[in-house]
């Protein structure tokens, strides 16, 4: 009796062991099936988006984009604002002309799983003569980032921006814009890279095929809340005949990143340009919030 009881515990055992071991089999799999299905729809969409047919980053939303997105169910409130000090004083292709012009933008985003996120973005403008904001356009963003389980060197991600805007303020009415955005980050030194693709669905551009606006940003972390950097913006024209180079966009200028805490967003610097095709001088400040929408753990 005794021998039979041992027997039938070490099945019970053997059993409930083997059934463990076949589940986490099972998980095992079922993950590594879920991250490759994410990589191969990852890798998919970037081909799709970049067959397509392709106006460089105006003077609303002045930012290098990092790769990471927002985290599931936080959202981030973003103030965008910036003053042309030194601009163009006469209307060009019937856009307003933008000396001492005023410009705000309020962006949302919202993160909705750990690799996708949707910013939205609302566009406002007070130009010299006027009295007030007024409206000028908005956008939506999606935003794809490579998971980190993929273990990839760089950081990597896929903006995809699409908007309206007055034709009295962008000679390019219907706007598409794809980024890509490659960022990296070693101990106290940054470094991210926009090659922005361009494409104008409406407007004075439409025929331009796709444009060519690369955007760079470096940045040295000389304290745990201050980053000190370079940033750099262009827009060199079509691929497949640029600008010529006076009438291209090239601004560089110093900016600075003041990490207070995870939950905010500040950066300010002052962009210079370098040629007759860009605004000489620009003051930009981005001013962030970022709400978790989850509940807290008590």
């Amino acid at each position: 009796m005794i021998v039979t009881n041992i027997t039938r515990t070490k099945l019970i055992v053997r059993c409930s062991l083997t059934a463990i071991f076949s589940d986490c089999i099972y998980d095992h799999i079922r993950l590594d099936l879920r991250l490759q299905i994410m990589k191969l729809s990852f890798t998919i969409f970037i081909l799709l988006l970049l067959s397509l047919p392709l106006c460089a980053q105006d003077n609303y939303e002045i930012q290098v984009y990092g790769s990471e997105t927002m985290d599931p169910r936080t959202t981030m409130f973003e103030l965008h604002s910036n003053v042309t000090t030194m601009g163009f004083r006469q209307d060009q292709n019937g856009v307003i002309a933008d000396d001492l012009a005023w410009h705000e933008t309020i962006e949302v985003t919202h993160g909705f799983t750990s690799w996708f996120e949707v910013g939205a973005y609302l566009f406002m403008s007070a130009n010299r003569g006027q009295y007030g904001l007024t409206y000028v356009g908005d956008h939506i963003r999606p935003r794809f980032r490579a998971p980190v389980q993929w273990h990839w060197p760089v950081g990597v991600s896929l903006s995809l921006e699409v908007g309206y805007q007055k034709p009295r303020y962008c000679a390019d009415i219907w706007t598409l814009e794809i980024r890509p955005i490659i960022d990296k980050e070693y101990k106290w030194f940054y470094v991210a890279f926009n090659p922005v693709l361009d494409y104008s669905i409406q407007g004075l551009n439409h025929h331009a095929g796709l444009q060519f606006a690369p955007d760079v940003k470096v940045k040295f972390q000389v304290s745990k809340k201050v980053g000190l950097g370079l940033e750099y913006y262009s827009g060199v024209g079509s691929i497949q005949s640029p600008y010529i180079l006076s009438q291209q966009s090239h601004q560089i200028g110093p900016a600075c990143d003041l990490d207070v805490s995870p939950d905010y967003e500040i950066n300010f610097g002052y962009m210079f340009g370098l040629t007759p095709g860009t605004e000489r001088g620009i003051v930009k400040l981005i001013l962030g919030r970022k709400v978790g929408w989850g509940k807290k753990k008590k």
